[in-house]
Parts: structure tokens; sequence; C-alpha cells
């Protein structure tokens, strides 16, 4: 079974918290059984462009020790295959593109797929879902989300607002895809969809994948387990989104774990969960990591 984890946050740790332990490692990912891991390039917590810039070239040389070590690099997805770690760079936060569109290409011959619009500020691109709803992309936004598509890199709704998030489904070319993201019916936190959004990203052949975090999944104070992750799993099927829904972690971005997973060799606890909760072989290898490789072949 192919097994993909559309986000972590292991290369921003390496570069900006080089003390703090990890969640990812090649044996973990190993013991997992992941084919295929994103590893973002996280913003940072300011977006100061200087910073980010500098911030994403020690992530760059830091995935580079990475490969130096025996990592391999996926850049597409369906590179994927069963008993091989693989792994496929991303963006979190498109400020590392403001400087123009050319930007992006050079990110595109790195390897980068995908990329989240925004993080948790306002960008030249956009706005993000915690500062409003109804301020939409700007132009450069749309031009930028234009260019990746043409470019193949998936563009990324995570954390980016409501009116953004349609200004891509109505205004541009491609499905956007959800990296690290959970429903907001079953935890109404402003980083959640809403079902009309997760109908509409599904109507459109785009992709979700859940976001492990408890924060997320689960009121304040109240348990989270796998199950917590398969309730917002059973939730996206129910609006539409059998083959549409995977996992994105974010390992190595989370304070908190749902009890039962706390790393990547945890992937087969879950994989037991779905079977647990009485999903089928075709649905489990679908979300375990087939429905991503089907979003990206779905890419025009």
């Amino acid at each position: 079974m192919i097994i993909c984890d559309t986000h972590a946050d292991t290369l921003y740790q390496m570069v900006c918290e080089p003390d703090m332990p990890l969640d990812v490692t090649l044996p973990r990912l190993k013991a997992g059984g992941v084919s295929l891991q994103v590893l973002a390039m996280f913003v940072g917590m300011d977006n100061d462009r200087e910073k980010v810039a500098e911030r994403f070239s020690g992530m760059l040389a830091a995935y580079g020790s990475l490969k130096a070590q025996g990592w391999r690099q996926a850049f597409d997805p369906s590179e994927a295959e069963e008993g091989e770690v693989k792994t496929m760079l991303s963006v979190e936060g498109c400020e590392i593109f403001e400087p123009g569109l050319g930007v992006i290409a050079e990110y595109r011959e790195k390897g980068v797929r995908m990329a989240a619009v925004t993080w948790n500020y306002k960008n030249a691109l956009g706005t993000p879902a915690i500062v409003n709803e109804d301020e939409g992309l700007k132009p450069y936004g749309l031009l930028a989300v234009r260019e990746m598509q043409r470019l193949k890199i998936a563009v990324d709704v995570s954390h980016l607002n409501i009116a953004g998030f349609y200004d891509i489904l109505n205004k541009t070319n491609a499905a956007p895809l959800a990296s690290h993201s959970c429903c907001r019916a079953l935890r109404d936190h402003p980083r959640n969809l809403t079902d009309q959004q997760l109908k509409d990203l599904f109507g459109a052949g785009g992709f979700v994948g859940l976001n492990f975090y408890p924060g997320f999944m689960a009121q304040p104070g109240q348990p989270c387990g796998i199950n917590t992750l398969v309730d917002h799993i059973d939730h996206m099927h129910q609006l539409g989104g059998q083959g549409m829904v995977g996992f994105g972690s974010d390992f190595d971005g989370i304070t908190t774990k749902p009890e039962g997973l706390d790393n990547p060799a945890d992937f087969p606890a879950l994989i037991q969960g779905l079977k647990g909760r009485g999903y089928g072989k075709n649905d489990v290898k679908s979300i375990a990591g087939q429905a991503l490789l089907d979003y990206y072949k779905r890419l025009p």
C-alpha cells in the first residue's frame, strides 16, 4: 500500500529549532510504510522578506543534507512506490514568490509541487483565514496562482480565507488542494473548512489532507485519537469526498498529537483504525495515498 503525507514542517524545525527532536525521521518513515512525505518550506514566524529568503535558503540546504544522508526526492507523486520512502517539496506561505512570477519557476525547478498561498499573515497574494473571511486574492495573487497552475504546482488553500478559496475555484484553471485541514462542522475553528467549501472543493476535483493537530479536530478539553481523525474523514466522505481525502499530518509543526499518532511510524495504527470503522480495501488504499496520486493526475 502507498501511504502519502502531504504536510510536515521538518525542514523548518531543522533550521529554526535545531535543538528540538524531530517527529519525521527516515527510520520512522520506513517503519510507518510511508511512500511519499511532503516536506514544507515554511515561511516562519515573521514575513520580513530578507528573513524569509534566508530561511528558505537554509531549508533548501537542510534538504540537501538529508539527501546526502540517503533521503530520496520525488519530483512528482507518481514516483511514489510501495516499500520505498521518497520526499517531495512544498511551500507554506508564498512570501518567497513576492519578488515576481519568475521565482515560481525557480522553485518548480527545485522540485516544489504544492504551495500554500498564505500562512497566518497577509502577503502580496492573499489573506489568511485567521485575519478575515471576505478579502479575496490580490491581483498579484491571481497571477501567481495561475502561474503555479501552469507549472503544475498544486495550489494549497490550507490557511487561506474563504474569499481567497473561492477566487481560486472560480477564477483560475485547476482545483486546489488543502494539504493539512479539517472540518469546521466538527471543530469550529477558522483554520478548518466549512461544509460548503468541502462540497465545492470535492465537486471541482480537489483534495484534502487531514491535519492531525488535536486543536483542529476536537473541542478544547475533549480527548483526541485515531477515531477523531476518522470522524473527520467520515464527514468529508459524506460531503462527496470519497477518493479525494488523505493525510496531512503536520508532524514537526504541531505541539500536541492525537493519542496513538505520535510520529510517522504510527501510520499502520491509523490504517487499522480505518479498517476498524468499516472502510474497505479500496477506500483504505485511496485514503492512505492513492487519492493524492489521482488528484495530481487530474491537474490540467
